[in-house]
C-alpha cells in the first residue's frame, strides 16, 4: 500500500509489473496538453468572476477560450504523442466545467437573474443536459466497434458548440438589447431548448470524415476563414449571434442528410443506444 501523502505523476497510470524506482522523470510534452486542459479550467472560471463582476464581454471572451483550449488540448497530446488515460479523465472533468458550469453561470449572471427561480432551474437544466452529454460521448468514444455514421455525425449538438450556442441571449444583450424579465423568459426558454439539443437523438453532421479540400477549393476556403476571422475581430457580438443563429439553422440539414444517407429517422437513436449492430438488424445503406 502506497502510504506517500503525493505520489508520483503517473500519465499512464501504475506499472504493477516492473514498478522500478518510484520517482521517474517524466517527459515535458507529456505534461503540455494537461496544462492546457488546465489553463481551460482557469479560462472557464475566470469568465465566471467576471460574469459576477459585471465585465460580461471579457466573461464570454473567456469562457471562448476556454472552449477553444479545451478543443485542442487532445490534438495536441495525439500530435505530441503524449495520450494519457489522465489526460483523459483531466479532459472529461474539464469539459463539465467549461461547456456546462461556465456557460450557464455567465447567462444567468447577465440575464437568467431577472426572473431567478424560472432561470436557475433553466441553467440547471443546461448543466445537466451537458454533463449528461459528455458522459454519452465518452461511452460511445471508448466502443472498440463503432456504426459507420459515427465518423460523420454526433448524436445530439456536441457540448462546445451547445456552450456557443447558448450564450446567444448574452451576444443580443452586448449589441444593446437590454436584459428584462421578459427577455429573461424568453432566454430561459431558450437556454431549455439548447439543453434538449444536446441529449436529443438528433444526428449533428461532425466534418471529421471531409478532412480533404479540392485544389480549386483552397483558395476560397482560405479567404473565407480570413473573411470570418475579419469580421469576428471587427464585429464581435454581431458574428457570434450569426454564427449561432446559421449553426441552429445548419441542424435540419445535417437531419435531412442522414435519411438519404442512412435510411428513416430515427434509426440511428437505436444504433447509438445498444452500441453494437444487433444479429439480424437491418444495415444502413451505402
Amino acid at each position: 500500500m502506497d502510504t506517500t501523502p503525493f505520489p508520483p505523476f503517473e500519465p499512464n497510470g501504475p506499472n504493477d509489473e516492473a514498478r522500478g524506482p518510484r520517482l521517474r522523470e517524466i517527459p515535458f510534452r507529456m505534461l503540455v496538453p494537461n496544462l492546457i486542459t488546465v489553463l481551460a479550467i482557469c479560462a472557464g472560471l475566470t469568465g465566471v468572476r467576471m460574469a459576477f463582476d459585471g465585465r460580461f464581454e471579457v466573461a464570454v471572451a473567456m469562457v471562448l477560450i476556454a472552449a477553444f483550449l479545451d478543443g485542442i488540448d487532445g490534438r495536441v497530446a495525439r500530435l505530441l504523442k503524449a495520450t494519457s488515460k489522465f489526460g483523459v479523465q483531466m479532459d472529461s472533468l474539464a469539459d463539465i466545467v467549461n461547456f456546462g458550469v461556465a456557460p450557464a453561470f455567465v447567462l444567468f449572471a447577465f440575464v437568467l437573474d431577472q426572473a431567478p427561480s424560472i432561470g436557475w432551474i433553466a441553467a440547471l437544466i443546461y448543466v445537466i443536459a451537458a454533463g449528461l452529454r459528455l458522459a454519452r460521448f465518452n461511452v460511445m468514444a471508448d466502443r472498440d466497434i463503432k456504426a459507420p455514421w459515427q465518423s460523420e455525425y454526433f448524436v445530439g449538438v456536441p457540448a462546445p458548440a451547445g456552450a456557443m450556442l447558448v450564450l446567444l441571449p448574452v451576444y443580443l444583450g452586448l449589441l444593446g438589447l437590454e436584459p428584462s424579465r421578459p427577455f429573461a423568459l424568453a432566454a430561459a426558454a431558450y437556454t431549455v431548448l439548447i439543453g434538449f439539443l444536446l441529449v436529443s437523438r438528433v444526428p449533428v453532421w461532425s466534418g471529421k470524415s471531409e478532412n480533404r479540400v479540392r485544389r480549386d477549393l483552397v483558395l476560397p476556403v482560405i479567404l473565407a476563414v480570413v473573411l470570418y476571422v475579419a469580421t469576428l475581430m471587427s464585429f464581435t457580438w454581431e458574428t457570434m449571434a450569426l454564427t449561432a443563429v446559421g449553426y441552429l439553422m445548419t441542424l435540419p440539414f445535417g437531419m435531412r442528410a442522414w435519411q438519404r444517407k442512412y435510411g428513416k429517422w430515427p434509426h440511428p437513436a437505436k444504433m447509438e443506444e445498444e452500441g453494437l449492430p444487433r444479429e439480424g438488424a437491418e444495415r444502413p445503406h451505402d
